[in-house]
């Protein structure tokens, strides 16, 4: 029997070639892979503007930036989210504050963010949370007319959709990864997406340093311009090997998907008759990609969350604990926060196996083990 991970990206001879046509070019920097990278994942995301970078933190970073938020700025976050959808505050200088989140899908909602806004509140980010679609017009309906900027992470958020677009598509600013455990990977990597000219065009410059000329301008010129530096910038870059992968994989990304919603499917069906299991499911305003395919343990069933991973591994199954709590860490212990519904979501959810090539036999090796325990 061997071991069954929680995830494995999917990569094939596409991508090995693509990667060899760069490395043969000579041009493995940032340059015309990534300008198509952009253009195509912008098309693919109904985006205005697209820009790649080094991280979805980064990309994160570089959104609060360009909206302007600093110091003495409050910025409202999910405590139950990876850690960096809050350290990307702290790294402009402003301050996080948690908001609760909606029990059935692990999203802010625009009632769990109005409960912690303030005068000082500049910012809101909403996390489409392992695949699912936050509910964004309700957020921006709150925040928009108090002049408070939304920032979609949609880090885990490729494929999936709200009301029938790209999730993403009805933000000002979007950030995405393409860490291996996403939908679509570069190895690291993430994306900038936003609908307006003025932010794409200062993070484009912000990403390279704050060069007044692009690094790829520079290289393809015989005699280079000189450059100035407009302001305190970054290496924020992404590079053309990574993005020849990305484009590969972009193209693969309706077959991921729709391989990954069939798989969860089969979890669904399989589990929806064993007492105290509630996977996680669409929302009625858009579809998962299950980039994470989350199940909560409820008190009804015979065995603890932590019960359940010892079971699973013993199986020789990788499974993980839930989303973590931010506001658990050292760095966010001081920050006041009334959690309920996030403390409850992690102590109780897991994420169960899923990935393009998982067989049948294997996803029957993970629902044999949570029937088992069922009957504990």
């Amino acid at each position: 029997m061997s071991r069954l991970n929680v995830m494995m990206p999917f990569l094939g001879e596409e991508e090995i070639a693509a990667v060899s046509e760069v490395i043969s070019s000579g041009w493995v920097a940032q340059g015309p892979r990534v300008a198509a990278f952009e253009q195509a994942f912008a098309q693919a995301m109904e985006a205005d503007h697209a820009l790649a970078v080094s991280s979805c933190t980064t990309g994160l970073h570089l959104a609060l930036v360009v909206a302007g938020i600093g110091v003495d700025d409050e910025v409202v976050v999910p405590s139950f989210s990876f850690i960096a959808t809050s350290n990307a505050v702290r790294y402009v200088g402003a301050t996080p504050v948690f908001a609760d989140v909606d029990q059935q899908t692990g999203n802010l909602t625009a009632d769990t963010v109005a409960a912690v806004i303030t005068k000082r509140t500049r910012a809101v980010i909403v996390v489409d949370q392992g695949g699912v679609p936050v509910d964004l017009d309700s957020v921006r309906s709150l925040c928009d007319p108090r002049g408070i900027t939304v920032v979609e992470d949609a880090a885990c958020g490729a494929g999936s959709t709200y009301h029938g677009r790209p999730v993403g598509a009805g933000a000002e600013i979007t950030a995405w990864s393409f860490h291996p455990r996403k939908i679509i990977t570069t190895g690291e990597g993430g994306m900038i997406t936003t609908s307006r000219e003025d932010w794409a065009s200062r993070a484009r410059r912000l990403r390279e340093h704050a060069m007044s000329v692009s690094a790829a301008d520079r290289h393809s010129a015989v005699l280079a311009p000189a450059e100035s530096y407009l302001e305190v910038g970054y290496n924020f870059r992404m590079t053309d090997l990574q993005a020849s992968v990305g484009l590969v994989q972009l193209n693969r990304l309706p077959e991921i998907v729709r391989r990954r919603r069939e798989l969860a499917a089969a979890y669904q069906k399989q589990i929806s008759d064993v007492t105290g299991l509630r996977t996680v499911a669409d929302p009625t305003w858009g579809t998962c990609n299950y980039q994470s395919f989350w199940t909560e343990v409820t008190p009804a069933y015979p065995l603890s969350r932590d019960d359940v991973l010892s079971r699973l591994a013993s199986a020789d199954v990788s499974a993980r604990r839930g989303i973590m709590s931010t506001h658990s860490q050292p760095p966010y212990a001081s920050v006041p926060a009334t959690l309920p519904v996030t403390e409850r979501l992690t102590a109780n959810t897991l994420i169960l196996p899923l990935f393009h090539q998982m067989t049948e036999d294997d996803q029957a090796r993970v629902i044999d083990v949570l029937v088992d325990g069922a009957r504990s």
